[in-house]
């Protein structure tokens, strides 16, 4: 007999230990997507306890269900619409306050809810103390102490939670939030109106619908005129007919009102059962920011934090990215050796394996940039960067908030502009959108590390970072010129929590770093390697070409040259001489190899395009390699680990070889990395723009990235070149 599958929602405030119980609880076996019509991160995994297959959902984090921001708005829609078996809210002990006010929420709405107070640990430490028994008595809810970083009480919870799920239990009048008598009496009112005129199968509590027609719930409004037709005119005529009436009565909005009272209530539940030493305790996170947050210190103590992140990524990812490559080119010198000469083994080693594993040698970097993210995120320093920055982004008429977005721009630009929905000003939504795609995404990455790599090997990691800073600094100037000129608009008002800071959990770290990695891992192979296969199929052909030179002849005509010099030769001179004719054949064939790539489809585009970068310093092989990270910046190296192939060898650094012995310049190179870093942000960046602001901005954001890129990267090597002169 199958187990009974029991669905569990987990919500709760942002910061309050929610995911990290999520992740221990569901290890690796969570599934990643999006909630069906948007683009909010839907995560899901399944496992078995207690005889049950339990399906464990992460809502998005909110402070609240009135529906302002998207995230408040999927959670509330996941409990109404999919009707989980047991909402868990996951509750900050320490700061009972704020999280309960989510609670009282949860317990108007017609579920089985658990309260899970975690961060039971931290409370203890700053001497608070909170009867259990008594706040389930209170909310008539049952509860449960957690310490989700140590995975404390996280069995008794899930048991908890399957018991109650699989209980016949009814929803216990004790938990409905009462109002003053003249809120529970327009309650009631409109209650009544709307039992007047609904059936038996109205999907909603009505007394939970009551309340939000008071509120003047945008949504519930809506879904009421589609569920009830025209007679759902009557309904919010006599709700509206009550509001005024109550705020001539309050001289306040009714949902204002309402807050208060609920905040009231809160106040009188934590009397009963929170008490508080009388020991002082020291807040180690208050202490700390003194430091890191301090007005003087915190600033550079941040921009330090984010060199040390290139410099570890560049640096500590130099080792295993060594071992893959020597992996590659042992790959590719063993195909060499067994299969024969032809069109297959061409396709294998310069389109496949020269392409693919071009930018796969760097996967360490991605995974060490993502892991670094990630621990600014767990240990709560995500928050204090978005609080430093908030003086910055004031010069161009946005707050800190519109940093986090910007920051996630580090990794990819996309989940980034999602994460602009979460500003309340449009405006500013849209202003943090055309400037996101400027902070330099883990995709051009690979791009940073083969040049600076090859051209300034020992400063690799600061070139990186200076790169990453300057895209910031083009953000910052491109903000307040757009602020200005497009859209105008007065600074937001910045109030953000400020977490406390957490020790982060290995485990926790792991599961954000694969999570996110595992975009770049399907890219190898999805579009990366189709890129490098149309780009191997465009320089292979046409077969049939015209060289300039007769190859066959000149390689015979050195071999005749040397072979009777080798014979009478000494034997040490004949070894010297072997090697002399080695060389020269192998130039020979690069000669050709370069030729055939130059008169093949590619080339013909490549010498199309090339007025348009030589001024900035590329040849056709850059300017199609340019072209080609329109579709992923990854591509930029698979195209050149195709293209400057030819100029290779079997050895561990081929690529970096051929880039030197290509003529290409170190002033070029960062002329090349300028250009990958502002010119336009990938195909699937510019869908979500469009998507998220319009087909308007995203022209904007196009045409004006990619002509800024161009006139960095002019100045950079035409002054470089002038300087130099």
């Amino acid at each position: 007999m199958d187990s009974r599958q029991i669905r569990i929602a987990l919500t709760g405030n942002p910061n309050s230990g929610k995911t990290t119980i999520f992740n221990h609880l569901t290890g690796t076996r969570q599934k990643v997507g999006n909630w069906p019509g948007v683009t909010v991160e839907k995560k899901e995994g399944d496992i078995e306890k207690f005889g049950c297959q339990l399906k464990i959902v992460d809502l998005p984090g909110t402070y609240s269900l009135t529906p302002f921001s998207i995230e408040e708005i999927v959670a509330r829609d996941y409990i109404l619409e999919d009707r989980p078996d047991v909402v868990i809210d996951i509750i900050d002990a320490s700061n009972l306050e704020r999280s309960l006010y989510l609670a009282n929420q949860l317990r108007e709405l017609d579920c089985k809810v658990i309260f899970a107070l975690n961060m039971a640990d931290l409370a203890r430490s700053r001497g608070y103390k909170i009867d259990g028994e008594k706040l389930s008595e209170l909310l008539g809810v049952p509860v449960v102490f957690t310490v989700g970083n140590k995975k404390e009480g996280l069995d008794e919870l899930l048991k908890t939670a399957v018991e109650y799920a699989e209980s016949g239990t009814g929803i216990p009048e004790s938990r409905k939030v009462r109002y003053s008598k003249d809120i529970e009496k327009a309650i009631s009112e409109v209650r009544e109106e709307l039992e007047s005129r609904i059936g038996p199968d109205f999907p909603y509590n009505r007394r939970w619908t009551a309340v939000k027609l008071l509120e003047d719930d945008t949504i519930i409004k809506q879904r009421l005129e589609k569920l009830l037709g025209t007679d759902s005119a009557q309904v919010l005529e006599k709700a509206q007919q009550l509001r005024d009436k109550l705020a001539d009565l309050f001289h306040e909005e009714p949902e204002i009102v309402m807050t208060d009272e609920r905040y009231g209530f809160i106040a009188g539940i934590l009397k009963e059962v929170v008490t508080t030493s009388s020991r002082r305790r020291v807040d180690i996170s208050r202490n700390i920011d003194l430091v890191l947050t301090n007005r003087f210190l915190g600033f550079p103590i941040f921009i330090f934090f984010i060199w040390a992140m290139f410099q570890i990524t560049f640096t500590v990812g130099a080792y295993p990215m060594a071992w893959l490559d020597a992996g590659i080119s042992a790959l590719s010198s063993g195909v060499d050796a067994l299969l024969p000469p032809g069109v297959f083994e061409s396709f294998l080693l310069e389109g496949v394996i020269a392409g693919v594993g071009s930018v796969i040698i760097f996967l360490p970097n991605i995974v060490l940039l993502f892991f670094c993210i990630a621990l600014f995120e767990d240990t709560g320093y995500m928050a204090r960067a978005a609080f430093l920055m908030d003086r910055i982004m004031h010069l161009i008429g946005l707050h800190g908030k519109s940093f986090i977005p910007m920051l996630m721009g580090f990794g990819c630009n996309v989940p980034a502009i999602m994460a602009t929905r979460a500003l309340e000003s449009r405006k500013d939504r849209i202003l943090t959108v055309l400037i996101t795609p400027f902070m330099s995404c883990s995709a051009r990455l690979p791009v940073y590390i083969v040049l600076a790599g090859t051209f300034f090997a020992a400063y690799a990691g600061t070139v990186i970072f200076l790169l990453y800073l300057s895209g910031v600094v083009v953000a910052i100037v491109t903000g307040r010129l757009f602020r200005v000129i497009l859209l105008k608009g007065e600074d937001a008002p910045f109030v953000m929590e400020l977490p406390p800071y957490r020790l982060p959990m290995l485990k926790s770290l792991l599961i954000h770093m694969w999570d996110r990695s595992k975009m770049f891992l399907k890219k190898m192979g999805g579009v990366i390697l189709v890129g490098s296969i149309i780009i191997w199929v465009l320089s292979a052909y046409p077969k049939a070409i015209d060289y300039s030179v007769d190859y066959g002849a000149r390689m015979d005509q050195v071999h005749a040259e040397y072979a009777e010099k080798i014979a009478s030769a000494p034997a040490a001179e004949a070894r010297k001489l072997e090697e002399e004719r080695t060389a020269r054949i192998a130039d020979l064939r690069r000669a050709k190899r370069i030729e055939h790539a130059e008169k093949s489809y590619l080339g013909r585009i490549g010498r199309f395009v090339s007025p348009v970068f030589e001024p900035i310093g590329m040849d056709w092989r850059g300017s199609v390699a340019i072209l080609t990270g329109f579709v992923a910046k990854e591509v930029v190296v698979s195209t050149m680990g195709v293209l400057y192939a030819a100029e290779g060898d079997a050895e561990s650094d081929a690529l970096h070889r051929a880039l030197r012995n290509s003529g290409m310049t170190s002033l070029a190179a960062l002329s090349m990395m300028v250009f990958v870093l502002l010119y336009l942000p990938c195909l699937a960046t510019v869908a979500v723009i469009n998507r998220e602001t319009g087909t308007r901005w995203m022209i904007l954001s196009v045409v004006y990235t990619t002509a800024i890129a161009w006139l960095a990267a002019f100045f950079i090597y035409q002054g470089g070149r002038l300087l130099m002169a």
